[in-house]
């Protein structure tokens, strides 16, 4: 049977525990209504390089913040509408049938603006062994 103490110590356990989940940033939960689905990884021709290429899925409303990648991303919309903001440039907004080219090392950010999902797929030409991509401030 557990104590007074034992139960206030509980409390405390959770409340701190609560506390740290919602200071610390997890780049996948703040990101809410976007999917990743990691499709294929390959190993490239050229030395320290592969290919990963993933479809993501976004809600009605949903962005994906600010990030970059070790590599070139190649994005094709396969449905709905999505804009992209590639660093201090105009936003571009890309309906499904149309495809973007994003540069290694380049912050961009991609949102979409309506009430219906939107997906893309991902391929990304990266360094291999180091994280596929890196949120931004």
């Amino acid at each position: 049977m557990e104590t007074k103490k034992q139960k206030t110590g509980v409390i405390i356990a959770i409340i701190v525990l609560g506390i740290i989940a919602f200071l610390v940033p997890n780049q996948i939960a703040a990101q809410t209504g976007v999917k990743r689905i990691d499709l294929q990884k390959h190993d490239l021709s050229v030395p320290g390089r592969e290919m990963v290429q993933a479809r993501i899925d976004f809600d009605g409303h949903s962005t994906f913040g600010k990030h970059s990648h070790p590599g070139e991303e190649v994005i094709y919309v396969v449905e709905g509408s999505l804009e992209y903001q590639i660093e201090d440039e105009k936003p571009v907004t890309l309906k499904a049938g149309e495809v973007l080219f994003i540069p290694a090392g380049v912050v961009h950010s991609a949102k979409n603006n309506t009430n219906t999902k939107a997906s893309e797929l991902a391929t990304y030409i990266v360094e291999k062994g180091k994280p596929i991509l890196t949120m931004k401030k």
